[in-house]
């Protein structure tokens, strides 16, 4: 990957933990917001929580980057009941792994022929991907945009690289996952330490590209 084509729109060190640790994971999530990155990097360095992922993928496939990768920020938010309930240990997730965003409105609702999304706005009929199965209850979901799955794969390889992380596909990581509780070396989505929940989603286009990896 040309790392030069990864914008930096770093947040205030004050946004993250300056600390500089070994990752073993990579986890998935979508912004439920609009389209930008950097917009998105913006709102985090508004708020006083160190809430972020190390980087933001917008729908033209811009990759912006909040912080090192060898640094963190809590993304995940998994409690320490999840654990208990696979019968395992509670373990730092957030500090051993790497956040990557899609810029997303997530699953849609559909009234009179038109698709809106959480907050009430409509979206155009030609951003929407029907799955074929419900997921998390929802067919209708906001569409990853084709440059955006490119950038993610561009994206992940770069970091599988640099980590030495496994990039292996497995489809256990669409649920509560014990790989992922564990600690365990791979990439996996918010669902994966989360019942609640439904980032990413199983979009046919972006399980292509994770399965050729």
């Amino acid at each position: 990957m040309d790392i030069s084509k990864i914008v930096q729109n770093q947040l205030p060190e004050s946004q993250y933990i300056n600390e500089s640790v070994d990752k073993n994971q990579i986890y998935l999530h979508h912004t439920a917001g609009n389209k930008s990155a950097t917009a998105c990097i913006n709102g985090w360095a508004r708020n006083s929580i160190r809430v972020a992922t190390a980087f933001v993928i917008g729908y033209d496939g811009t990759i912006a980057q909040a912080f090192f990768s060898g640094k963190w920020a809590w993304h995940l938010g998994a409690k320490d009941t999840i654990f208990k309930g696979q019968g395992l240990p509670y373990k730092n997730l957030d500090k051993y792994s790497i956040g990557i965003e899609l810029t997303n409105w997530a699953f849609l609702d559909q009234r009179d022929g038109k698709y809106y999304n959480y907050v009430n706005g409509e979206v155009p009929g030609d951003e929407i991907t029907v799955l074929d199965e419900p997921f998390k209850r929802h067919k209708i979901w906001h569409k990853y945009t084709d440059e955006q799955i490119a950038s993610l794969k561009e994206l992940l390889i770069y970091l599988g690289d640099k980590y030495d992380i496994d990039l292996t596909y497995h489809d256990d990581i669409w649920d509560v996952c014990p790989r992922a509780l564990k600690g365990e070396n791979g990439v996996f989505t918010h669902n994966s330490i989360r019942k609640d929940k439904s980032d990413v989603y199983p979009c046919p286009r972006l399980l292509d590209m994770l399965k050729s990896l």
